[in-house]
């Protein structure tokens, strides 16, 4: 699976890498992405997803169904 966040769609973003003597070279840098697994309770289902940190704040925030249902609304499998 790629390194995409499935709620706000973070990818890995490409720059440098700069030295000491300011030589540069090229590297990714990559999204804080955890796979964490939710007890959906309107649904009495375990659900998985790859989430950034910020993600997951913002499921804790908004909950977990209006999160689902928004995804799937965007034609995401859940």
């Amino acid at each position: 699976m790629a390194r995409v966040c499935q709620l706000t769609g973070k990818v890995p973003v490409g720059g440098h890498k700069v030295s000491h003597s300011n030589i540069k070279t090229k590297r990714r840098f990559l999204p804080n992405l955890q796979t964490k697994r939710f007890f959906l309770a309107e649904e009495d289902k375990w659900v998985t997803l790859k989430l950034s940190t910020e993600a997951i704040r913002t499921i804790n925030k908004r909950g977990l169904y209006n999160v689902v249902k928004e995804l799937r609304a965007r034609g995401e499998k859940i």
